[in-house]
Parts: C-alpha cells; structure tokens; sequence
C-alpha cells in the first residue's frame, strides 16, 4: 500500500505540474489586443499590480458583487492556505521556524476551512438559480475538497495517525526511498483525495488560480487612446494615408 500511494503521488504530481504549466502556457500565448478592463480601471502599470493585488488577496470584486459568497469564499480559500502552509512540516527538516509557529493556526484552519467549503456548497443547493446552472463537476470538487478537510480533522481530532511516520514517508518519497505509511483508513482516504484532487486540477474549474493572472478585464490598464490597437486591415489602411 505504502509502494502504491508513493506511485500515484509521483503520477499526480507529474500530471499536476505538466497539466498546469500547459494550461499557464496557453493563457500566456492567448492574445488579447483590444482593452477590456472593467471599469474604473488603472491607469498606469503599478496601478495594475496593486489592483490584481487587491483581487488576489482579498476578492475585491467578489466583495462588491456579493457579501455572503465573499465571506464563505474568502473564509475558504485563506483557511486553505494557512493549512497547505503548515503541512510543509512534512516536507521539510528541520521544520523551518516560522512554519513551527503557524501550527496551531493551520490546525484551526482545518474548521473554518471546512465551514467555508460547507458554506459554498449549501449555496449551490439552496440558491434555485445558482443549483441551475451547477453541473456535477462543481459537486464533485466540492465534495473532494470536503472529504480533504473532513479526513484532516478527523485525523487530528478523532483517529490520531502516526504523523512521524507521516512524515517519513513523505522525507523517503522525496528521496525516491519508499517508506513505511501508517494503514489507517482515514489517512489512505485522506491522501487518496489529494490525488485525486492533484489529477483534476489542470482539467477542471480550479484553474481560476492561475487563471485570475491572465483576465484581461483585471491585468490591462486603461488606456485605449495611448495605445490604440489597429488590426492589419486598418494599419495597412493608416500607413498608406
């Protein structure tokens, strides 16, 4: 079993970072000449990053669209983040010193993260107009991600683990040396959702992630007249007058 999960980790791992680097690549080379940004839009380049800022941080958009979605989305994704942070401990040793101070926050991270998702889901079943144009797909990675957290938890509240040999495991599957994993079920489901989680990111709506860096109605500044576009038809019509 311990052979098994270190193979499917490599292949998830490999279909995570190919999958995203491609679909990164295709963004990038997608063009888009004319200026589409959503106003009131910055200016200058600077006024660009600190607007993309504002959005990757804290959901400026989606806080003046909709306080609710905001709160459970925000709520979420930040929890997310903090628990992704303090599993670096498995990964890492010595445990980098400010990845130790974070525990018992990436521990509580782990509810409010689930009380995000929780939150988010009953949206999708509540709302009549959001259930309709939900498809099975955005169940699923609710779901998913639900049973991440859900499984987390209850590994560190209820059915302890050996996190030790967690953590050996990992420190071998670095190093290509197969180690020991503990057999209790909710780890093996536990890791068996990040692989599954890992191999459906590049296809599915997650890619929002990095996709938020490439919508041209948030990285473009506003300045059609400095910089009109001129499609080939018309700039060969300008350089002819």
């Amino acid at each position: 079993m311990s052979a098994l999960i270190a193979i499917l980790f490599y292949l998830a791992t490999l279909l995570f970072v190919v999958g995203l680097l491609q679909r990164i690549r295709t963004y990038a080379a997608t063009p888009a000449p004319l200026k589409i940004p959503t106003t009131p839009a910055p200016t200058t380049t600077s006024g660009v990053v600190l607007r993309m800022t504002r959005e990757v941080v804290f959901f400026e958009s989606l806080f003046k669209a909709n306080l609710w979605i905001w709160s459970m989305g925000w709520l979420f994704h930040a929890s997310m983040a903090l628990v992704v942070l303090r599993h670096l401990r498995y990964f890492t040793d010595p445990v980098w010193g400010w990845v130790a101070a974070i525990q018992p926050f990436g521990m509580y991270a782990g509810l409010t993260m689930l009380a995000g998702l929780c939150g988010l889901w009953a949206r999708r079943l509540i709302v009549e107009r959001i259930r309709y144009i939900s498809t099975p797909s955005d169940h699923l990675i609710l779901l998913l991600l639900i049973g991440i957290a859900a499984s987390g938890l209850t590994m560190k509240f209820v059915a302890h683990t050996d996190v030790i040999a967690v953590k050996n495991f990992f420190q071998g599957w670095m190093a290509f040396s197969f180690q020991p994993l503990p057999s209790d079920t909710v780890l093996v489901l536990h890791l068996l959702s990040v692989v599954a989680l890992l191999v459906i990111f590049p296809i599915s709506k997650l890619l929002h992630a990095p996709g938020v860096f490439f919508s041209p109605t948030r990285n473009q500044t506003d300045n059609p007249r400095e910089q009109r576009h001129l499609s080939a038809w018309a700039a060969k019509l300008e350089s002819e007058k």
